[in-house]
């Protein structure tokens, strides 16, 4: 599907769908707890629909009815083999493979797209290692085996969704567990976004330097009522949105206190000079001096592409660094995000681990392949802020792996002026 956006800046207010990363967090914690939770979840993108399947096929009583998730917790693992529709989720994939050992079950993860080719080493050798099979056979991933406690480790450069998925699964087992990570943890912050799911449901962890010390037995005792906080990964494309705009853009929905690590989005546009101003959960960016900066892509991986199109609207050469990772997401999103500022008239250099975009406040526009990934799609409509003709996002209806209605939200902006 094509959806054509027409040139000019953006303007008015959006309300932003629920954290899809979470989403995730919740669904599972609550799938293994001890009592009954709604959960309120503001949109239901594939990937977390992908978990709520997956969850459901292992044993828990998951349903949606709107903006409302109910989730009874998992009692007994159906016998045989379980089959997991992970579709293209990574999330979904790398958090439950450790779930799937602790709970003893056998069972087939179904992958599409480039989910199959996305790494799981070394965690599969820490599972296995550990007393679980694991063995890929093309889009089929099977694993079976009990999980069994003891000293774990895993390093810290290569996904924090390993950890996250190792600190949900050992406190199942019978008895503690250490988990230690090496090196420098990238992508922090999702890991205390999984502290902090576990702790709201009455988890003890203990960490000590760069080891978390994990008693069994522990599972999670949740309020009955429950809210996924406003998502600043999406969020963000509107936030670059009003950077790009003189009258601004308004996004609402939003936690200023957020452990979300894609926050960090409001202090690079105002490192890039956008105007920022927050009133409880509303977040308002203008547009002020564009000027170029240097980002850290390690943290913040996510928002690489976006940030990307909100430099070309920037003065100066800006230099994104520490972006390895992001050759293996979706698409390839060094490539697709060079790819995409090219085909708008940008001048962009992509290099092994990063890129340097050479702003100079304009773009020409164009069509722009999303290449199935659902943040180039959605970066491709920002960069229509400042083309001069409309964009054509051909295969924009990926958005809906993480935003379903995105192009109504876009729709509801009013047009504003280059």
């Amino acid at each position: 599907m094509n959806q054509t956006v027409q040139p000019g800046s953006r303007t008015g207010t959006v309300s932003i769908p629920a954290s899809k990363s979470q989403a995730h967090r919740l669904l599972i914690c609550a799938a293994l707890g001890q009592t009954p939770v709604t959960i309120r979840c503001l949109g239901i993108s594939k990937d977390i629909a992908a978990t709520i399947g997956c969850l459901n096929a292992l044993g828990a009583e998951i349903a949606v009815s709107g903006d409302l998730i109910t989730a009874k917790p998992i009692e007994a693992v159906p016998e045989g083999l379980c089959h997991l529709p992970c579709g293209e989720s990574g999330s979904t994939l790398r958090f439950l493979l450790p779930v799937a050992g602790a709970l003893g079950a056998s069972v087939a993860f179904h992958m599409e797209g480039r989910l199959p080719q996305r790494p799981l080493h070394p965690l599969d050798a820490v599972l296995t290692a550990h007393g679980m099979t694991i063995r890929q056979e093309n889009d089929l991933l099977y694993s079976s085996g009990q999980l069994c406690p003891g000293e774990f480790s895993l390093p810290g450069n290569v996904s924090s969704q390993y950890i996250s998925g190792l600190l949900m699964a050992l406190p199942l087992l019978d008895s503690g567990s250490a988990l230690t990570v090496t090196g420098e943890l990238e992508s922090a912050a999702y890991v205390t976004m999984t502290e902090d799911a576990l702790r709201r449901g009455g988890v003890s962890l203990r960490k000590a330097g760069s080891t978390w010390h994990i008693c069994g037995r522990q599972r999670c005792q949740f309020p009955a009522q429950l809210s996924a906080e406003g998502d600043w990964s999406n969020a963000a494309f509107f936030l670059c949105m009003g950077a790009l705009s003189p009258e601004g853009v308004t996004v609402r929905g939003l936690a200023p206190a957020s452990s979300q690590g894609d926050r960090a989005v409001l202090n690079i546009l105002a490192a890039m000079g956008a105007r920022i101003s927050v009133e409880n959960d509303a977040v308002t960016v203008r547009r002020g001096e564009l000027n170029s900066v240097a980002i850290d892509a390690g943290p913040i991986p996510d928002l690489i592409p976006v940030l990307s199109v909100a430099a070309a609207g920037a003065v100066g050469d800006t230099h994104i660094f520490n972006a390895g990772r992001l050759r293996l997401k979706e698409s390839d999103r060094l490539r697709t995000t060079a790819q995409l500022l090219t085909a708008l008239g940008g001048s962009v250099e992509e290099q092994p681990s990063g890129l340097i975009v050479h702003g100079a406040g304009r773009l020409t526009g164009g069509t722009a392949d999303a290449c199935g990934d659902h943040r180039i799609a959605m970066s491709a409509a920002v960069a229509a802020c400042i083309c001069e003709s409309a964009v054509s996002v051909s295969g924009s209806e990926c958005v809906s792996k993480s935003y379903p209605r995105f192009w109504e939200d876009l729709d509801a902006l009013k047009g504003g002026t280059l």
